[in-house]
This record gives C-alpha cells, sequence and structure tokens, in this order.
C-alpha cells in the first residue's frame, strides 16, 4: 500500500559494500550542521531529469527509476561530472518524453548518490536533494533538457507559531506511523526528534499520501510555516481515512474470531454430546422431522419428496443457506392436515334450525345446504350397500365437496352465510378475500427457487385452519384482476374444478393436497366478470335483494338486537315501533341489501345512547314522526315520481344493476332544428341502438300518433338519462324509450305510479328482457303500482315475492300499442288513452303471476 517513488521498495534497494547506510528520514548529515549554506555550486548549465508523478524535496534522500532513453544518457553523462541534476514534476504524467512546457519550473537540485542498471536496460538512481531551484530558461531540448537555474530558498521566521506548527506536525505524522502497517515505527520517533521545521515539512511530505499537485503545491509554497500548515490539513485527513479503515478492520475481525470462536465451540459442543452418548442438535432436529413425517399422514407421493428432501437436509451443515431452505419446506409439509378433518354434523333439522336463525328469508340457500346434507348422509348411511351395486363410474369419481356461488347485490348476507353454513354443519371456516388480486402465485404459490418462497393462499388458510374439510369461502369472486404477473381466475380453475381438485398441486409444495372435501362457496355481484370457464365449474345460486317486508322482519329479529349490543344498549332503554321501522325503509334506505338499513338504525341507537350516558333515565320510544328527529330529513319521497313524470316527454323504466335493481327516468325534448337525434346519459352501444330503434317505430308510425309529416324534418331530438355519470347499457329500455318519445310528440303525460321494462322491435313487438325479479323489488321500493312487463317475461313472476305480487299489478303486453295504451295519460281529463282492440292484458287469474291488486 504504502511504496516510495515510482513504486521502488526502499528496503529492497541494492547498494555497493561500500556505500554508506542512508540517514533515516533522508536526512543529509551536512544539512543539520548549515542548512541555510549552500552545499555545492550549481553550474552555469544544468541538466533537467523530468518526474512523472512523484515531487522530490530537497533534504530528502529518494530512490528513482529511470527507463527512457533519453533520461538514461542524462543519467550516464552526469555521473561522470559533478552529479548534479535539476529534478521537476512533469504536469501530466502520462507523457513519455515531457517537452519544457510540459514541466513545472519550481523543482529541487539534486545529487546522484548512487547508480544501478538493471538487467532489463532501466537504471535505479538514489538521489539526494540539495535545495529549492527555479528554472529561468531551457537553453536545449536534445539531447535531454538543460537550462539556466536559480537558487529559490525557503522563508522561514522563527518563533512560538513556527514551533508550535513544527511539533504539531511531527505529531500527526507519529500518529499517522503507527496506522500505517509499512512504516517502521521508529518514523515517529525520528519525526519527534527533528528540529528544523523546513527539514521536518519535506521529510514528512516525502511519506505522506498525496496528489501530484498537492505535492507540488508544497514544494512551491515560500513559507515554511505555510508548508506545515498544509500539511497538518492532509495529515489530519489521512488520520481520519486510516482510523476508519481500521475501525472497519476490527470489526470485521472480530466478527471472524466470533464465527471462528462459535465454530470451535460447537466442535466442542459435539465432541462431549459423542463422549456422552447424546445426539448432536443438527441429528436430534433430523429425526424430529422424520417422526412428523410418519404421523402426519401424507399420500404415497408427499410422503416420499419429504424424506427425499429430508436426506438432503441430513447431509447439509446447518450453516448453509440450502439448509434453512428446505427446513421452511419440510415444516410446511409436515404442518399441514393431510388427515385432519372435522366430523359432519348431518341433522337436518338442525342445520335447518341454525340456518333460520341467522338468516331470514334466503330459501334456496338454505334448501341448498340441507339438500347437501342429505346427501352426505344417505351415502354414510348406505355405504355397504352402495358397494354392492354391480354399476360403477369409472370416468368420474365420488365427490365428496360441493362448489357453490352466491350471486346478488351487496348487503343481502353472502359472506355471512358461509358462518353459518359451517356452523350448521360443525365444520370449520375460513374465507379469503379475492378481490383486486392480480397476482397467480397468490392462489397456487411460489416456487421453491425463489427467495422468500411460499405456498399459495389455499394451503396457508388450510393450514391455519387444521382441517382438510372446512367451509372455504372464496369472497368477491368476481373482482379479480389480471396482468404480467398471470391469471388468478385461471388457477382457480383446479381449485374450484371437483374432477381435478382431489389433486391440487401447489407451485411451493409440488405435491398433490386433496381439496376434494372442502366445501367452496363463492360471492359475486355480478357474474359478467367471471370468466365462463370459471362460472361453468360452479353451482350458481342468485341471491335477490329483499322486500319491504322481509327487511322489516330482518330489522326487528336481527339488526335491532345487534346494534342495541354494540351500542352498549339495554333492551328495555330502547323501542323500535314497527311504523318506526317501516319508515326508515321507505324513506332513508333505498337498496337490495339491508346495510344501509343497519347503519340508520345504528345512528338511532348511538343517540340514545348519548343521552343514557349523560344520565337520562327514561326509556326512548322511537315511533314514525320521531324519526327525522334521529335521523334527519327523508332521502326519498313518493312525491319524487309524481313531481318528475308530470310534463309530457318522461317516462319511468326498471333496469337490472349489479347491486340490484333500479328505475331509470328517461327524458326526451324537443328544439327547432335539422340535427337529428341526440343521445347523453353515458349510454352504452346497445341502448343507443336500442334508442334508435325506439325512433324510427315511432317516426314510421308518427301519423298514428298524430304527429305532423314534416315535425322531424324541422326538429331535433334529444333523449337524456340521469344520472350522467353513471354508464348504462342494454336493450330493455327500448319501450320506455319509446313511451317518452310518444309522450313527448303527442304532449301527453305518462302516469307516475307506472313502470316499465322489455325491447323493442321495429315492427312494435315487446321481447323479454331477464333481471325481472330484480326490477320488480326496485319499482316495489320506490312506490310503483303498475308494472309493464313484456308477455313472455310471465313465467318470472313467479320468483317475485308472494306479497309484492299482492301490492303491484302486472300488465303484460306483446306489442308497444297496448304498453302505450296503459302508461300515457289523458292530456284533457287524465283518463287513459285505450289499445287499438280496447283490451287490456293482465297476467292470467290462474297463475301466481296473475294475483294483482291495485
Amino acid at each position: 500500500m504504502w511504496m516510495r517513488p515510482f513504486g521502488l521498495n526502499w528496503e529492497g534497494y541494492l547498494l555497493d559494500e561500500e556505500s554508506e547506510e542512508i540517514p533515516p528520514m533522508g536526512i543529509r548529515p551536512e544539512a543539520r550542521q548549515s542548512p541555510e549554506e549552500p552545499a555545492v555550486e550549481i553550474p552555469e548549465e544544468l541538466p533537467i531529469l523530468p518526474l512523472r508523478g512523484v515531487v522530490v524535496y530537497p533534504l530528502t534522500v529518494v530512490p528513482l527509476a529511470v527507463g527512457q532513453p533519453r533520461s538514461i544518457r542524462l543519467v550516464d553523462d552526469t555521473v561522470l561530472g559533478k552529479k548534479l541534476v535539476g529534478l521537476v514534476a512533469s504536469k501530466r504524467p502520462e507523457l513519455e518524453e515531457p517537452m519544457p512546457e510540459d514541466c513545472y519550473t519550481v523543482g529541487t537540485l539534486a545529487l546522484i548518490q548512487r547508480l544501478l542498471r538493471m538487467p532489463d536496460g532501466t537504471m535505479r538512481i538514489l538521489v539526494m536533494g540539495l535545495e529549492r531551484i527555479r528554472i529561468r530558461e531551457y537553453t536545449a531540448t536534445q539531447p535531454y533538457l538543460k537550462a539556466r537555474v536559480e537558487r529559490h530558498p525557503e522563508t522561514v521566521t522563527p518563533g512560538p507559531e513556527l514551533e508550535a506548527l513544527r511539533r504539531k506536525t511531527a505529531e500527526l505524522f507519529a500518529r499517522m506511523v503507527e496506522l500505517v502497517p509499512g512504516l517502521p515505527d521508529q518514523l515517529g520517533a525520528m519525526a519527534m526528534a527533528v528540529e528544523d521545521p523546513k527539514q521536518l515539512a519535506y521529510a514528512v511530505a516525502t511519506y505522506l499520501r498525496m496528489s501530484l499537485q498537492e505535492a507540488q503545491e508544497i514544494l512551491e509554497l515560500d513559507d515554511v510555516a505555510a508548508k506545515l500548515h498544509k500539511l497538518i490539513a492532509l495529515l489530519t485527513r489521512e488520520i481520519e481515512v486510516l482510523e476508519l479503515g481500521r475501525k472497519i478492520q476490527t470489526e470485521a475481525q472480530a466478527q471472524v474470531e466470533k464465527m471462528q470462536r462459535e465454530f470451535f465451540l460447537r466442535q466442542q459442543l459435539e465432541a462431549i454430546r459423542r463422549e456422552l452418548g447424546e445426539a448432536d442438535e443438527h441429528q436430534m432436529e433430523i429425526e424430529g422431522f422424520r417422526r412428523k413425517i410418519e404421523e402426519a399422514g401424507m399420500p404415497p407421493e408427499a410422503r416420499r419428496e419429504a424424506l427425499r428432501e429430508l436426506d438432503r437436509m441430513a447431509k447439509l451443515s446447518p450453516a448453509s443457506a440450502e439448509y434453512g431452505v428446505i427446513r421452511t419446506y419440510l415444516d410446511w409439509m409436515v404442518s399441514l392436515p393431510w388427515n385432519k378433518t372435522t366430523v359432519d354434523n348431518l341433522d337436518v333439522a338442525h342445520a335447518r334450525k341454525v340456518l333460520d336463525e341467522d338468516h331470514y328469508g334466503l330459501q334456496d340457500v338454505k334448501e341448498r345446504i340441507l339438500e347437501y346434507l342429505a346427501v352426505r348422509k344417505l351415502k354414510q348411511e348406505r355405504a355397504s350397500q352402495l358397494e354392492e351395486l354391480e354399476t360403477r363410474d369409472y370416468i368420474r369419481r365420488v365427490r365428496e365437496g360441493a362448489i357453490l356461488c352466491f350471486v346478488g347485490p351487496p348487503g343481502v348476507g353472502k359472506t355471512s352465510l358461509g358462518q353459518s353454513i359451517a356452523r350448521a354443519m360443525g365444520r370449520k371456516f375460513t374465507r379469503m378475500a379475492l378481490g383486486g388480486i392480480r397476482d397467480e402465485a397468490e392462489i397456487r404459490g411460489f416456487r421453491r427457487t425463489y427467495v422468500g418462497a411460499m405456498p399459495g393462499r389455499i394451503i396457508q388458510a388450510l393450514r391455519r385452519v387444521e382441517s382438510r374439510n372446512p367451509v372455504f369461502m372464496l369472497d368477491e369472486v368476481d373482482k379479480i384482476g389480471a396482468d404480467w404477473r398471470g391469471d388468478p381466475s385461471s388457477a382457480l380453475l383446479e381449485v374450484l374444478d371437483p374432477e381435478q381438485n382431489r389433486e391440487f398441486r401447489d407451485h411451493y409444495l409440488d405435491v398433490p393436497f386433496d381439496l376434494s372435501q372442502v366445501l367452496f362457496i363463492c360471492t359475486a355481484n355480478q357474474l359478467d366478470t367471471i370468466p365462463v370457464p370459471l362460472r361453468d365449474r360452479m353451482e350458481i345460486i342468485f341471491i335477490p335483494g329483499y322486500t319491504e317486508t322481509e327487511k322489516f322482519h330482518i330489522a326487528m329479529g336481527y339488526l335491532i338486537p345487534r346494534q342495541l349490543r354494540e351500542n352498549g344498549l339495554m333492551p328495555g332503554e330502547i323501542t323500535f315501533t314497527e311504523a318506526a321501522v317501516r319508515r326508515i325503509i321507505r324513506e332513508y334506505t333505498r337498496e337490495a341489501g339491508v346495510r344501509n338499513l343497519e347503519r340508520a338504525i345504528g345512528r338511532v341507537c348511538r343517540k340514545v345512547a348519548t343521552r343514557v350516558a349523560e344520565g337520562a333515565s327514561e326509556a326512548a320510544l322511537v315511533d314514525a314522526e320521531d324519526v327525522p328527529r334521529y335521523l334527519g330529513k327523508p332521502l326519498f319521497t313518493e312525491e319524487e315520481l309524481t313531481h318528475r313524470v308530470e310534463v309530457p316527454g318522461v317516462a319511468i323504466g326498471l333496469a337490472w344493476t349489479p347491486t340490484g335493481g333500479d328505475v331509470l327516468f328517461i327524458e326526451a325534448t324537443r328544439m327547432p332544428g335539422s340535427k337529428g337525434f341526440v343521445l347523453t346519459g353515458s349510454l352504452g352501444e346497445v341502448m343507443r341502438e336500442s334508442a334508435q330503434a325506439a325512433l324510427s317505430y315511432v317516426r314510421a308510425h308518427a301519423k298514428d300518433y298524430g304527429i305532423p309529416e314534416r315535425f322531424f324534418e324541422q326538429s331535433d331530438i334529444h333523449i337524456h338519462v340521469p344520472a350522467g355519470a353513471v354508464p348504462k347499457d342494454g336493450p330493455s329500455a327500448g319501450i320506455t324509450i319509446v313511451t317518452a318519445l310518444v309522450s313527448l310528440l303527442s304532449d301527453r303525460p305518462v302516469r307516475p305510479d307506472v313502470g316499465m321494462t322489455g325491447e323493442i322491435t321495429l315492427r312494435g313487438k315487446v321481447l323479454p328482457v331477464g333481471g325481472i325479479k330484480e326490477k320488480v323489488l326496485a319499482a316495489h321500493r320506490v312506490g310503483l303500482r303498475t308494472v309493464i312487463l313484456p308477455k313472455r317475461n310471465e313465467k318470472d313472476l313467479e320468483d317475485v315475492p308472494e306479497d309484492v305480487r299482492q301490492a303491484m299489478e302486472f300488465v303484460l303486453v306483446e306489442t308497444v300499442d297496448e304498453a302505450l295504451a296503459v302508461a300515457l295519460q289523458d292530456r284533457r281529463d287524465g283518463a287513459r288513452t285505450p289499445s287499438k282492440d280496447g283490451a287490456r292484458r293482465r297476467a292470467p287469474a290462474k297463475t301466481k303471476a296473475s294475483r294483482s291488486s291495485r
């Protein structure tokens, strides 16, 4: 690390047998006696030797390497004469033969004391710096540089400051010598003994690591005190770097010594255990894993893989990285519930009781769970008889689990149903939220080649629940994403396929795990975003929104008691009347589920809890007229329907949304112009085409509705569907758009209590649409009393709850004219305009759908 100029090894430098010992620090003996007196006479023309990357100072002895031909000739000529030479540093060390303009003007007059020729043709010389010189002018460049020079003595101002600088420089240099392994320890003491500040400055600069510019700057400084100031700064910087390096080295050495010490102690501990006949910790861990593998009940393939990894682990050192990877893998393998199951409670009556206790209504879901339990019970009771049957299915395996998918609007109890099903069956319950998952490895796990790999969330959940047959809820399956990391919905194909999940392979485990006994329950708000292959593997169960009656029973039986508990109220401290609950349902919540209803009840309970906490002792009775005092002004009123459709050109449609049914106001207006047809309201392509078909039908039958022949050439039609920020699409608004257009152009308002849905054709036919149950429930929620439906949707009315069918009138139509006859009022007396045949169609009286009332 510490090298002499040009990289020469000071200790290995060769001198002849008669040479004198080089003085310490390169100090000239005569310089100690009289440093100011010139030791030699400078010749008129002095040969100049450029130095590459090094500065030679006065009063120092330095070895140099000479390799250039002109430099070798210069040395040969100089040693034959007075042996005096001028040493100047080259400004550009990369130049092979520097010219006068490439050299500094301040240098050192030196005496060549020794010369050694090397076998490769180069020379090694030992020079002694005498005094500082300045080049006045160059007299020759060939065969080597020659110049006229003059002495350039330093300025020495004796005094306390100079003495302090000398002592500080010597002290710092001694500290640096202690930190540098390559320097002799006696150099520090020798520096302290040097009394000449100039000699000390040059000697220290010779040993100090610095750049060429800094070394030349020290030489060119005239004042010795300035030289010492510069050296103190450089020494301080160098000492800081060296101390930091020593600290780093000490810490590293301590760590190595600690590891070595631990290694020796472990070896001694193993030797002691061997003497005592005890197994070492490593062997004990191996045997522990072997015992757990035998007790885990793994299938043959998984057991073979675990034992193979265990054998690899036994051959590795516990300190190796691969050892930790295998240990983590085996820990996952032995902790999975390979043969741990819970016994199903197959009592159908008990299951029915539990499901009814937890949820009101939802008969389709409850019946499906009871069917599942009944089938399991029969299989167990008749297992021996079924085995004796000769008919066998060699293709399809026996299914023990089920894959259900609850589809419905938010707040209807899909997620809580999973917990209720687990309680009814006596199984453990686990839930996995799929919303926003975009990485396939979340389902199938990471391969063990990655750092920090782990199994997927399916295996992790089974490990936490410690059962192979839990009720596993996959929440929000319709909100799975996909990007460059893979498609999680595709990874679910194997999980939710009864034909494949018996041998589900997680990427981390890489062995089959049986998921066939798991009861998977998925939840979704809509089916459109679920890929078709995944949807085909699940049994879809639709959970519609609740009617007002169902919401009332849910509020009285479930929501109010739960909010009393959550808000710290006793049953007698607050009482909700039937009228109050129904007013909250009608005027403060319009939703398919009951979440907002529960929030509204919770707000009332919190206000009562505040009064109780303040010291009120009387019980609170919440009646219908008290509701605004707790919840503020009503959010929804029936007068809104009448107000919005009181002018011609506005019709009420019924729409299906992922959160349940909803009403849709379609507004039409006209203005002078010839720009044509304008549609606004964030409409999709299908709905735009439906509106265009409606306009074409109206124009084709303009004469029937009393519209002038040239009306459409002189007028623009604008149809708007609020709210404009909500995307809307689908063909079921066709009948509503026709009604709005005819109402506008014939100046006949639409009845405010009529809602309608249906697709139309250009011939005026009304085609069936979907989502009838949700749309009818939405109409019932907002207070509509009559609903116009396509004739071919009559069968769908059987799904509508009985109380809703009794409270509403359903008009089944086949043509547009039949719908207009029911929907439009007469502008003179408000009476309905009959259809061409004067008939009015309703649901047949003999079916459930035919039961209607006004």
